[in-house]
């Protein structure tokens, strides 16, 4: 199946582009013990990538909207726009001044319209540094419930992009582990060798060569990268359920 792609005029330089890899992956679609079709979604993204979060908006509505023909599991993999982000963290507007020079102001400002079209306030302030530790929790939330990781991603999009709260601060991660219901995260995450290998393996397996976050894998044959609009996780159900 062919990858859609986010329209050239909806992006920014948020939506991380590398290398193509266009490898086409099919699988029959399953029906789920309700009777209803199962649409699995496997979603490469990094905790500190916006367009991630405005893609993840779009598609709880189009789950919202299809939840009476399908059954759904969303399955969250790790991605690092980043590798090299400084693990103590740094001022946020800084870094991106110095990541993309002149062309942030304009980046920002439109990226505070597309939050705001979404009922959010997107917030610059606060620090920003490597992300493993949230990709740590998301997997250690992934093996206890799926349903909880997918929340848990939600609370640390909307503290990182619109509290101004450090995707780096275990304090943070916890916090939002507990909100989502989510048991040992604080043990999890005190010994900072867990899930590393696991985040490792399934950053090789899930999202090495893609074209970029963030990129979703529908029932493993409907491809889309970038902040879809909502009419497109519709149409991407349809087909992939077939």
């Amino acid at each position: 199946m062919p990858l859609l792609s986010l329209p050239k005029g909806s992006r920014s330089l948020f939506f991380y582009q590398k290398g193509s890899r266009n490898q086409s992956v099919m699988s029959q679609s399953v029906s789920s013990s309700s009777g209803k079709k199962l649409i699995k979604i496997d979603i490469s993204s990094d905790t500190v990538c916006p367009w991630c979060y405005v893609g993840k908006k779009n598609l709880d509505k189009a789950i919202a909207a299809s939840k009476d023909k399908y059954d759904f599991e969303i399955i969250w993999h790790p991605f690092f726009l980043d590798s090299s982000a400084p693990k103590e963290g740094v001022d946020k507007l800084q870094f991106y001044r110095e990541k993309f020079g002149s062309r942030v102001d304009g980046m920002l400002a439109r990226m505070g319209e597309i939050f705001k079209g979404l009922g959010l306030e997107y917030n610059m302030a606060g620090l920003t540094g490597n992300t493993l530790d949230s990709h740590r929790i998301l997997y250690f939330a992934g093996q206890q419930d799926l349903d909880k990781q997918h929340k848990l991603a939600e609370e640390l999009f909307f503290g990182y992009f619109t509290q101004a709260k450090y995707i780096g601060d275990k304090e943070f991660l916890v916090e939002c582990a507990k909100k989502v219901g989510i048991e040992g995260a604080a043990d999890f995450l005190e010994d900072p060798n867990n899930g590393v290998k696991e985040v490792t393996e399934e950053l090789h397996k899930f999202s090495e060569g893609i074209n970029g976050v963030p990129y979703y894998v529908i029932n493993g044959k409907q491809k889309l990268s970038g902040g879809q609009p909502t009419a497109v996780f519709e149409r991407a159900f349809e087909v992939a359920a077939k």
